[in-house]
C-alpha cells in the first residue's frame, strides 16, 4: 500500500468543527504536517452553528476573572453529574488537560476567550458546581481578518439578530430590555457596536462563528490544510493500524494540481494518525430510528447537514466499540413552517410561560437545562400523555415584555406562522385548548394551578425558579424570576419537539482519545473526538460548552500522543 498512496500527512482529520480545527491547530503547533477533511462546501460544522462556548474548568479565564476553582472542585463536579458512567481515568484527563489546552491556545494562536459571569454550570447547587459559571465563550472576531475565499467558505448561522452582533452574556440583558436597565444598557452598547462597525468597515463575529473563524485564522497562520468537497470514503488499514483514509474529491473543486484525477476516490495516507472529528448521526434518519428513543426526526436537529454518521460507520467497520448510542445533546425545538429548527434556550425560562403534554398537564420544569428537559420529554408515560410534540404556552403579558423565538418584545409573530397554524393564538384557553386538540378542563386546572403558584412566588410542582441556573434567563424584577401568571389574553401556543445539537454515542476511546475495541486493545493509528465518539459528559450535560470544551482537549490530546509516538520511531 506505501507504493500507492496519493498524498501523505503526519495527521488526517475528518471534519472541520472545533474538535477538527483543534487537532489540525495542535499538529501545526508540533511542527507536523496536517490535513483537514471536509465533506460538505462549508467549514465549521456544528461549531459555527452553536453558541461557541466551552466548558473547562480551573482554565486561566476563571483565574482571571477570580473564581478560585480548582481540580478538586471540578472532580466533585463531574463525580456529581456524570458519575461513574465514564471511566475515571478520562474525567481526570479532561480536568487535568483541558485547562493546559485552552492555555497554549491563547498563548500560541488567536483563539480567544472571555468569561460569561453569571452563566452557571446546569447543576450549580451540586457538590462542586459553580453559581457564576465555568463557561467561557469566544472573543469577538473582525471577520475580515479572513480572505475572501475564507469568508465565503465558512459556515454562516442565520440567527435572527437583524445584523447586530450579540454575545451570550449581552443575550442575557437583551431578553429583559422592556424590563431592566442592564438591558436597557445592553441594548446601546450591542447598537453602539453596530453603529462603529458601520463606520470603520469591521465585520464583527460573535458566539460559534467567532471561534470558528478564530481557529480558521489560526490554522492559515500556522500552515495547515483544508480540503473542502471532500467526502470521507473509508479508513485504510494494514496489519490492524489505520494508517490513512479515502477521500472522494469534488471536480468542480479540486483540480488537476491536487496531484490526482479530480472526481475519482483518492488515498491519503496518515503517518501519525486519523483523527475522526466527523460530528455524530444526527442527519441520517436510518440511524436516528435504529439508535435514538421514538420518535425522532432529523427535522427537529440543529446540528449542521453533514452529520451523518460517516466516522461512526468507519469506527464500526474498523473494530471499534461504541457507547451512548441512545443519547443526543438535548435541545427542545420548534420548527416554523419552511424555517429551520429554532432552539428554545431562553424561552423556557421566562415567566408567564408552561408547557404542557397532549392531556394538558405540566410534567416538568420548564426552565431546567435543555438536555434534562429533552430527557423528560421521553421519560414521560402517563397514558394519553403525549410529550410529542408538547406546548409551550404563552400569554400577552409575556409576549409584550421578552424576547421570544427571535423576535423582539412586541413584535408580532410573522403572519405566515399564524396562518400555517404553526402558532396558535385564541383569545381564551378554551379557544386555544380548541386548536391544539388539548382537554379543555384540563388546560384550564393546569394553569389556573400554575397561576397560584406564580402569585405565590414558589412552583410546588417543579421547583421552577429554585436554581440559580434557572434564573439566569428570568426577570429579576419579580419575586420569582421564573413565574408570573397566564392571565391576559390572547393566549399562543406553539408545538415543542425533543430536537436536539448533535448525538453523543459513538466509538469508545481513552483518555487520549485513542479508539477503542470490545475488547479494551487499542485500534492504533484511530482517534476519535468531539460527538462522532462516546461523550466524556455521559448521560449528561454538566455546563454550557460542555460540548466543545471536550471535543477541543481530546483533539490536543490526540494530536500530542501522535507528535510523542512520531518522535520515538
Amino acid at each position: 500500500m506505501n507504493d500507492t498512496w496519493d498524498h501523505t500527512y503526519d495527521v488526517v482529520v475528518i471534519g472541520s468543527g472545533a474538535a477538527g480545527m483543534a487537532a489540525a491547530i495542535t499538529a501545526r503547533l508540533r511542527g507536523l504536517t496536517v490535513l483537514v477533511v471536509e465533506k460538505t462546501d462549508r467549514y465549521g460544522g456544528s461549531t459555527a452553528l452553536s453558541g461557541g462556548a466551552i466548558w473547562v474548568p480551573n482554565n486561566l479565564h476563571l483565574d482571571r476573572a477570580g473564581l478560585g476553582d480548582t481540580p478538586e472542585k471540578a472532580r466533585a463536579y463531574l463525580d456529581a453529574t456524570v458519575g461513574d458512567r465514564v471511566p475515571p481515568e478520562r474525567r481526570d484527563a479532561y480536568i487535568e488537560h483541558g485547562p493546559a489546552m485552552v492555555r497554549e491556545f491563547h498563548e500560541k494562536t488567536d483563539v480567544r476567550f472571555v468569561h460569561t459571569p453569571g452563566y452557571s454550570d446546569y447543576y450549580p447547587e451540586r457538590l462542586g458546581g459553580s453559581p457564576q459559571g465555568r463557561s467561557v465563550e469566544p472573543e469577538i472576531f473582525d471577520f475580515r481578518k479572513l480572505g475572501p475565499e475564507q469568508r465565503a467558505t465558512m459556515r454562516r448561522a442565520g440567527l435572527p439578530t437583524y445584523g447586530l452582533t450579540i454575545t451570550s452574556h449581552d443575550f442575557r440583558h437583551l431578553n429583559m430590555v422592556s424590563r431592566t436597565w442592564a438591558g436597557r444598557k445592553t441594548s446601546l452598547k450591542v447598537g453602539l457596536r453596530a453603529l462603529g462597525a458601520l463606520a470603520t468597515g469591521r465585520r464583527p463575529l460573535s458566539l460559534g462563528e467567532a471561534l470558528v473563524a478564530r481557529m480558521r485564522h489560526s490554522l492559515d497562520r500556522l500552515g495547515g490544510e483544508l480540503w473542502l468537497s471532500a467526502p470521507f470514503t473509508g479508513l485504510v488499514t494494514e496489519d490492524g493500524r489505520t494508517t490513512g483514509v479515502r477521500v472522494r474529491l469534488d471536480p468542480s473543486r479540486h483540480r488537476p494540481a491536487d496531484g490526482t484525477s479530480a472526481g475519482r476516490e483518492t488515498t491519503v495516507r496518515a503517518t501519525g494518525g486519523v483523527v475522526l472529528a466527523s460530528g455524530g448521526f444526527s442527519h441520517d434518519q436510518r440511524l436516528r430510528e435504529k439508535y435514538l428513543p421514538a420518535p425522532t426526526s432529523t427535522e427537529w436537529s440543529s446540528a449542521a447537514e453533514g452529520q451523518t454518521g460517516d466516522g461512526l460507520q468507519a469506527a464500526l467497520a474498523a473494530g471499534a466499540a461504541t457507547d451512548l448510542m441512545d443519547k443526543v445533546w438535548g435541545a427542545p425545538s420548534v420548527v416554523p413552517p419552511g424555517g429551520k429548527p429554532f432552539f428554545l434556550v431562553a424561552e423556557r425560562g421566562i415567566p408567564g410561560m408552561v408547557v404542557v403534554d397532549g392531556a394538558g398537564e405540566r410534567y416538568v420544569n420548564e426552565a431546567a437545562p435543555y438536555h434534562e428537559f429533552v430527557d423528560a420529554m421521553y421519560a414521560c408515560d402517563r397514558p394519553g400523555a403525549s410529550t410529542v410534540p408538547s406546548w409551550l404556552i404563552l400569554d400577552a403579558t409575556s409576549k409584550a415584555r421578552y424576547l421570544f423565538m427571535g423576535l423582539f418584545p412586541g413584535q408580532p409573530f410573522p403572519r405566515a406562522w399564524i396562518e400555517s397554524g404553526f402558532v396558535k393564538k385564541a383569545a381564551g384557553l378554551g379557544e386555544l385548548a380548541a386548536r391544539t386538540g388539548l382537554p379543555a378542563e384540563r388546560l384550564r386546572a393546569t394553569v389556573d394551578r400554575f397561576n397560584g403558584f406564580a402569585r405565590n412566588g414558589r412552583d410546588e410542582d417543579f421547583r421552577r425558579g429554585e436554581s440559580v441556573y434557572d434564573r439566569y434567563y428570568g426577570d429579576p424584577t419579580l419575586p420569582n424570576p421564573n413565574l408570573a401568571p397566564l392571565d391576559k389574553a390572547p393566549f399562543y401556543a406553539v408545538p415543542v419537539h425533543p430536537g436536539d445539537i448533535g448525538t453523543k454515542g459513538g466509538p469508545v476511546t481513552d483518555a487520549r482519545a485513542r479508539v477503542l475495541r470490545d475488547d479494551g486493545s487499542v485500534i492504533e493509528g484511530l482517534y476519535a473526538s468531539g460527538n462522532v465518539s462516546a461523550a466524556v459528559m455521559g448521560e449528561t450535560y454538566p455546563g454550557p460548552g460542555a460540548t466543545i470544551g471536550p471535543a477541543m482537549t481530546f483533539s490536543w490530546l490526540a494530536v500530542n500522543h501522535m507528535a510523542d509516538t512520531l518522535a520515538s520511531r
